[in-house]
Parts: C-alpha cells; sequence; structure tokens
C-alpha cells in the first residue's frame, strides 16, 4: 500500500513536469495575427527569455519540493516526529502539520529567487527585502492555522460521526470555503492598504455601469499593489448585487477609464450570468470528492501502518487525500472545470461587447498581456488541460464576433 501511494505521488509529479515541458514547446508556435501587435521585437524576445527562466525555475523548485516529500513519506518522518508528541490526536495532527510547514520551507530559497532575482530581473517585482520576509511569515501562520483546523475539523467530525463524516466533512469544507471567500476583503487587508478611489470620471463610469443592471456599489477601492509587482488586475468582492470593486495601482495608472469600464463589464457579464454560483456548485463537487477520498482513507488503518503510525492521524490523511488521492483524478476533474470556466468568459466577454464596450477591452487585454509578459500562442491541448481562460487571440477573435453581432441587431435609424 504504500507503494502504491509513493508511486500515485510520483506518477502526479510526472504528469506537471509533462505540463511544463508541453508550455516550455509553446515558445515555437506561431503567433495569431490578431494578437502580433501585442510585443514589438524586442519585447517579443523579452518574453521568450523570462518564459524560459521561469519555466527552469518552476521545474527546479518543483522537483526539490517532490524529493523533501517524497523522502518524507517513504521514511516514515511524519510518524517518527509525531511520536515525539503527548499522546491524543489533536497534538499528533499538530506534529504532521508543523513538520509539514517545516518541509515546506525548503521552498523558501526558490520563493526568493522567483521574486527578487526572476521578477526583479524582466522589471516586475517592486518588494523590499522586508516586504518579502513579512510576507512569508504571514503565509507561514495563516498556513500553519489552515492546515491545522482542517486536521481538526475532519477529527472531530470523524471521532463524532464515525462513517458519518462522508457527508459532514463534505458540507462543513464547503461552508468554510465560502466563510473564507465571505472573507476575503478583511483578509486581503493582511498583506495591502486599500484607498478610495478619488471623485472623478472613473468612478462615475464604474458606478454608473453596474448600477444599470442592478448592481449596487459598496465602495470602489484602489489596493497597493505597486509595492510588489508592476503586474495588473481587477476583481469583485461581495455576494449577490451588493459589490466591492478592487483595482490594482497599476491598472489605474496605465488603462484609460473606457478600457478600465470594458474589464469590468466583462466582471459584470459573470454576475449576471451567475458565475459565481456555478463555480459554488462545482466546488461543492470537488468538497464532496474530498470527502469521499477522507471516508476511504480513514477506514482503511492500513494505510497508516504502512507509514509508521500506530493509529489514524487526521492530520497526514489529509496529506495523503490531497498528494495521493486527489492527485489522482485532479486532472480530469480540472479537465471539466477548466472547460466551464472558458465558457464563462467567453459568455462575460459578450456581454461586455454587448455593452459597447468591444474595442475598449480588447485594447485593455492587449495591455495585460503586454504587461505581464503573457503568453499568445500556447498549446491547444495545454490549453484544454491548464487553462481557466481562453486564449487572447480566441478572446479577441469571439469579442469582435460578439460585436458585430450587436451591431447587426442595433435598428438603423
Amino acid at each position: 500500500m504504500k507503494a502504491a501511494a509513493l508511486i500515485i505521488f510520483s506518477l502526479a509529479f510526472g504528469y506537471r513536469i509533462w505540463l511544463n515541458r508541453l508550455q516550455a514547446r509553446s515558445k515555437r508556435n506561431p503567433v495569431p495575427a490578431n494578437v502580433a501587435d501585442v510585443y514589438d521585437e524586442a519585447a517579443y524576445q523579452k518574453w521568450r527569455a523570462y518564459q524560459t527562466e521561469k519555466l527552469s525555475h518552476s521545474l527546479l523548485a518543483d522537483s526539490c519540493a517532490f524529493a523533501v516529500q517524497l523522502a518524507m513519506l517513504a521514511t516514515d518522518a511524519y510518524a517518527w516526529f509525531a511520536a515525539l508528541f503527548p499522546e491524543g490526536w489533536v497534538w499528533r495532527s499538530f506534529a504532521v502539520v508543523l513538520l509539514g510547514a517545516v518541509g515546506d520551507l525548503a521552498a523558501l530559497p526558490f520563493a526568493w529567487r522567483d521574486t527578487m532575482e526572476i521578477e526583479a530581473k524582466y522589471g516586475f517585482n517592486r518588494a523590499t527585502k522586508q516586504t518579502f520576509w513579512t510576507d512569508q511569515v504571514k503565509e507561514f501562520v495563516i498556513g500553519l492555522a489552515l492546515s491545522l483546523g482542517i486536521a481538526c475539523l475532519l477529527g472531530g467530525l470523524h471521532r463524532w460521526l464515525g462513517d458519518g463524516v462522508l457527508a459532514a466533512f463534505a458540507v462543513a469544507l464547503f461552508a468554510l470555503a465560502l466563510l473564507i471567500s465571505f472573507l476575503y476583503p478583511w483578509l486581503s487587508r493582511i498583506f495591502n492598504r486599500f484607498t478610495p478611489l478619488e471623485e472623478g470620471e472613473l468612478k462615475e463610469k464604474l458606478t454608473a455601469l453596474l448600477e444599470k443592471h442592478g448592481f449596487t456599489v459598496r465602495a470602489i477601492q484602489v489596493m497597493d499593489a505597486s509595492r510588489r509587482t508592476t503586474k495588473s488586475n481587477a476583481y469583485f468582492t461581495g455576494f449577490g448585487k451588493m459589490k466591492t470593486i478592487v483595482l490594482y495601482d497599476n491598472l489605474v495608472r496605465t488603462m484609460t477609464p473606457d478600457e478600465i469600464c470594458a474589464v469590468f463589464a466583462h466582471e459584470m457579464g459573470h454576475g449576471l450570468h451567475r458565475d459565481t454560483l456555478k463555480n459554488q456548485a462545482l466546488a461543492f463537487v470537488q468538497m464532496a470528492i474530498l470527502a469521499v477520498l477522507a471516508w476511504l482513507t480513514l477506514r482503511t488503518q492500513e494505510v497508516f501502518s504502512a507509514f509508521g503510525f500506530t493509529e489514524v492521524n487526521y492530520a497526514f490523511a489529509v496529506i495523503l487525500i490531497m498528494s495521493v488521492g486527489f492527485a489522482l483524478i485532479s486532472p480530469l476533474y480540472g479537465l471539466l472545470t477548466n472547460w466551464r470556466s472558458r465558457r464563462a468568459e467567453y459568455a462575460a466577454d459578450a456581454q461586455a461587447a454587448q455593452e459597447g464596450c468591444g474595442e475598449a477591452l480588447v485594447s485593455g487585454l492587449k495591455k495585460l498581456a503586454r504587461e505581464n509578459l503573457s503568453d499568445l500562442s500556447p498549446s491547444p491541448l495545454l490549453v484544454k488541460l491548464e487553462y481557466s481562460h481562453p486564449t487572447l487571440s480566441q478572446r479577441i477573435a469571439a469579442i469582435e464576433g460578439a460585436a458585430a453581432e450587436s451591431a447587426e441587431k442595433v435598428p438603423s435609424v
């Protein structure tokens, strides 16, 4: 049983390596004509160099993380370390979580090189050394607390309900995911500062766009993303019709008001199509799968014995569920969820085109691709397997088609 788990864990790593190589080969693909103006020759060569260095670094970092975890699993390190702690399922679960977190510290040199060297080399990083290490400490503490919380949740439900953990754990995980989503606006303040968007054309246009479709704008805030990166983004937060708009300060500086409104016409499309609700339904399916895997794992004492434990360890069960059980089925699950996500992106783009924002959306998307050094011609197979969004070329073709269709429906005067 131990050998089987290690083989599955290794196969999952092999699959990630194959995806990495598939992405690396994308550099040979010709750039589609409708996005040929995104990069000039110098920027295109910069993108090739950036992608090469990022992928090589990712391969090295993933290989190191795999080697550390494989060694810890193969040598029964988790059971050995847990035995050093007082008896009791909470203490020994904490021991496994702590050792896993300490093992993750091996990734710190790679995180440093990725952020402070590679991202800085290509003009993206703006984080200081203090910001980098402060973020790492915060992420370590949050990750430790979340991992222990999930292990204790699983343990408490299993000891209380026995086999009833199958349904209860799925519901509890889903509720936890919803809670984190609800608290995200507050949690994000651990890492960033937010200021209200100043009065003016942009604020008026964003408010009018959303209120036109019945959305209530709670606030429009600008996030100080430039403390860490030059990359741009924007997003909604909030449930139902009550929304908070968050703009990266980089986005406000580099895009026109019309382009930013076009980006949010797209986001509004997601709201109108209830994509958040649909995503929550898919999230519950994922939680149900994890609950089935938890139920199977906890019913099989031999799994824990194979890795040196004398009793069930709930934190180690979570590790096996995620690194072995779910890793085995995640490619198929990802294939389904990414397909649905790409369809939703097309529909949201079409909504922006119907609002008369098609041209501005194309212009804004090209700016985002240029500033983020996006891959303009990824492997079609990689897109199907891994991409939650269509490629830029595919999106532009669909937006232009939707804009033309909307123009045909407008009655002539």
